[in-house]
């Protein structure tokens, strides 16, 4: 079977891509043309803070981040920091403690704790209060079902009214089949990053591209076929291409 495509409201036709084709991705950008990690997790954070804020009817929402470790995490953690000069953040909820967050990703939770940002671990009140939840908990590296923390909030986001907006792949589902090995999150947005994901295919709600900063030349090393899609924004909203 083909990989799925998608389009953008101008038409241009945006290949799917698995999980180890992303990290190939990834690795080619950071190793062979210097783009730092930290430099796509501040772009995947800003570009996220803009899905946030253009959400029908939040004009005026609190919202809770739920971040996780990695490169996911990192990203909405970089959102948070967006949100809350905005008067836009209602808290952040980890789903481990903050002395278990490393690399890059520490960087960005070290910002919000200088800023006084009130950081809380594995706690739904988070979810309860904030008019809007974001989800950056696991990204495209999943494997298998979500455990101890991550799993219960995700559970505690199951069950709120509030719309979810999740960073990349939501949370609990594969990136490259859609499978959901446990428990995940069914959000009304989801802001995949530089392409989509295959498995996204499958999902619900509203499916959003953000740009990471990637230039053509490095899926091109890679060996993906890819246009860019953006046009002069730098997030587009795409559609399952079913023909």
């Amino acid at each position: 079977m083909a990989p799925p495509t998608f389009l953008t409201p101008a038409g241009r036709r945006v290949p799917a891509v698995t999980a180890a084709e992303m990290q190939q991705v990834d690795r080619v950008a950071t190793e062979e043309f210097g783009l730092s990690l930290g430099r796509m997790m501040e772009h995947a954070g800003r570009n996220l803070a803009r899905a946030v804020m253009a959400f029908e009817d939040c004009e005026a929402s609190q919202v809770a981040v739920l971040a996780g470790n990695g490169g996911n995490g990192g990203g909405g953690l970089a959102c948070a920091r967006h949100l809350a000069t905005r008067g836009r953040l209602e808290a952040v909820a980890l789903d481990r403690e903050p002395s278990e967050i490393t690399g890059t990703t520490a960087i960005q939770l070290d910002i919000l704790e200088r800023m006084g940002v009130p950081i809380q671990v594995d706690e739904a009140s988070a979810i309860r209060e904030a008019d809007l939840v974001v989800d950056a908990l696991v990204g495209y590296g999943l494997s298998g079902a979500p455990r101890g923390s991550a799993a219960a909030l995700i559970e505690h986001t199951a069950a709120t009214d509030s719309p979810v907006v999740s960073l990349d792949v939501p949370s609990g589902v594969d990136a490259t089949t859609g499978e959901t090995p446990g428990v995940a999150v069914d959000p009304a947005r989801t802001l995949t990053l530089a392409l989509p994901k295959t498995g996204l295919s499958e999902c619900s709600g509203s499916l959003w591209l953000g740009d990471l900063g990637i230039p053509p030349a490095v899926y091109d090393a890679a060996g993906i076929e890819y246009s860019q899609p953006f046009g002069e924004s730098f997030i587009v909203e795409l559609v399952h291409n079913d023909s």
